[in-house]
């Protein structure tokens, strides 16, 4: 398989569990990793590609809801899919709540565990596809010097080369070469797609 090639993970202290889901996930071409915790979870490096959490809710040492929250409090926004024998209602929204795709009691049917883990890998695909994009523009724009900064936020706000000269205090000669320099270190084929860009950053 290709080292880009989605992955899920499985924590889950079961082995028999582990080992059905895991064959699960193979068997539709996904690659798939097991633990028995969330601390070997934790200790085991992700590799840069899009993926999601099969997750037990009870488990030794800390829970699922436990590695929830300390991978939200670490910005790691990884999709969840939570598993259970012992769900509750309360449970389940404090998971959901807290941005949990699925929530599904043991047993679960097949299709319902992989319609949940391709919706899940969906959103991280597209989640990491936004930030790929915001890190570009990002580039695009600390190549900006200061002047041609202030011309862009002038120019998105719709304002007139003379309008921005007399803003600036400079000729309008000057703002529209710092209007061109600016739109080609942007990559903005128009104003309209460098209103987008700006709105992206902000």
């Amino acid at each position: 398989m290709n080292p880009v090639d989605p992955v899920v993970f499985v924590v889950d202290d079961d082995a028999s569990v582990r080992d059905a889901i895991s064959s699960l996930i193979r068997s539709v071409g996904l690659r798939v990793h097991t633990f028995v915790s969330a601390h070997e979870f934790l200790a085991h490096p992700r590799p840069d590609a899009a993926a999601c959490l099969v997750l037990d809710v009870r488990l030794p040492g800390s829970s699922g809801l436990d590695l929830q929250r300390e991978l939200a409090g670490a910005g790691d926004d990884i999709p969840i899919v939570f598993i259970t024998g012992h769900g509750d209602i309360p449970m389940s929204v404090r998971a959901m709540k807290a941005g949990a795709i699925e929530f599904l009691p043991k047993p679960f049917r097949d299709q319902d565990l992989l319609d949940a883990i391709d919706l899940a890998i969906d959103r991280d695909r597209k989640s990491r596809q936004r930030r790929s994009e915001l890190s570009l523009l990002h580039k695009r724009y600390i190549t900006l010097t200061a002047r041609e900064r202030e011309v862009a936020l002038q120019v998105v706000r719709g304002m007139l080369n003379k309008q921005i000269a007399a803003e600036l205090f400079i000729t309008e000669i000057t703002v529209k070469a710092h209007r061109r320099r600016m739109m080609e270190k942007m990559q903005a084929g128009s104003v309209a797609e460098l209103v987008r860009m700006i709105e992206k950053l902000a």
